[in-house]
């Protein structure tokens, strides 16, 4: 499965109304055609309403236009989907609003400001996923999207190259928080952390092992900058569950996070969306929450959630596996899996104990300072 988000293409609102309305207008050839749309009335083509304060030269004009970027060749990092959702997201005026596509920059949850530098409301989302391949059994890979999964371990839909994949697209809201880097930074260089990330990554290669996964067994491997991010997602989600009355399965994550040296880094952000195909990924449930004061008591809540789980001592004494059967430490069903539909990552690469303190670890809380 393949996913992305649906962006403004462009900052031109002409522009923003073609990409809009382009399976209704895209059959124009003419000026003259144009204008016979706008001859009938409008009760006959309410949809397009807004385009008819345009005027039908600025509408052909945007025709042309956009039929000839469609021509151009696609950009060589045309399968980095998250790449662009987080320029748009982390940029100083994210408000490029269009009719599937609204947010709303805030400020940071109030007494976690030292750890998040902005918080973004998406009143409006449009997620399209795409089925590409598929597999059996478990997953071909350990990456995020379709371009990680190694070709020969993944079915095609035909026999022959398609010129087409089965796709849906879901409308939803979500709350985008971008972390601060220098924050994290400083948490990376702690000796507890650092031990941590050693024992991931040996988790991590085993994995790739047990799966006879091509070498070296290193690659693919997040980090823990990933893990802290990906763990207070699957936290924050839980609590929202229970705040905002979606049920927790029709709330979905989107991680961005890479590093200095990586292309497009430093990332690091998430994103909990709601992405239905019925009317419940619409009520504004979710967005209500995005105040900050509102939101500084869901993540105190779900930290304070974090630090006992109803299967301790167990849950919390258990550090990252050996024997290549999954990657993750203290978490369980009983405090941070999330549904296998709202993990990103299959519930891998996760750990409360990077988050606060547990029953048996202590010194490696990245939110330590909040208590």
């Amino acid at each position: 499965m393949y996913s992305g988000l649906s962006l403004p293409e462009t900052l031109d609102p002409v522009g923003s109304l073609m990409a809009a309305h382009w399976g209704q207008i895209e059959a124009f050839q003419s000026l003259e055609q144009v204008k016979g749309l706008f001859a009938l009335p409008p009760a006959m083509m309410p949809q397009l309403t807004d385009l008819r304060e345009l005027g039908p030269d600025t509408v052909w004009n945007g025709i042309v236009a956009r039929r000839q970027s469609l021509l151009q060749p696609a950009a060589d990092n045309a399968d980095d989907l998250k790449t662009p959702e987080w320029e748009l997201f982390s940029a100083s005026n994210p408000n490029r609003d269009e009719r599937d596509f609204k947010t709303q920059l805030i400020a940071s949850p109030v007494g976690y400001e030292t750890f998040f530098e902005r918080t973004v409301l998406v009143h409006k989302l449009r997620e399209v996923r795409a089925l590409v391949g598929f597999t059996r059994v478990e997953s071909a890979g350990d990456g995020d999207d379709y371009n990680d999964l190694s070709p020969d371990r993944c079915v095609r839909l035909r026999r022959d190259p398609p010129n087409w994949v089965p796709a849906t697209e879901v409308r939803g809201e979500g709350i985008f928080m971008q972390f601060s880097e220098s924050a994290i930074g400083q948490w990376l260089l702690r000796p507890e952390v650092e031990a941590l990330d050693r024992q991931f990554l040996a988790s991590h290669c085993r994995w790739r092992e047990m799966r006879k996964l091509e070498p070296p067994h290193t690659t693919g491997y997040p980090g823990l900058k990933y893990i802290l991010i990906h763990s207070i997602s699957h936290a924050i989600l839980r609590e929202i569950a229970l705040e905002c009355g979606y049920t927790a399965a029709s709330i979905r994550e989107r991680i961005y996070c890479r590093h200095d040296e990586e292309e497009g880094g430093p990332m690091a952000g998430l994103l909990l969306y709601t992405a239905a195909a019925d009317s419940e990924g619409t009520l504004g449930g979710l967005v209500s929450l995005g105040e900050p004061r509102r939101l500084g008591q869901i993540i105190s809540q779900a930290l304070e959630s974090m630090r006992i789980c109803a299967s301790d001592p167990l849950c919390s004494e258990h550090a990252p596996s050996r024997d290549g059967r999954t990657i993750h430490a203290a978490c369980c069903h009983g405090c941070l899996f999330a549904a296998e539909t709202s993990c990103e990552r299959g519930n891998r690469y996760l750990d409360r104990s990077v988050l606060v303190n547990t029953y048996a670890k202590s010194g490696r809380a990245f939110f330590e300072s909040a208590f």
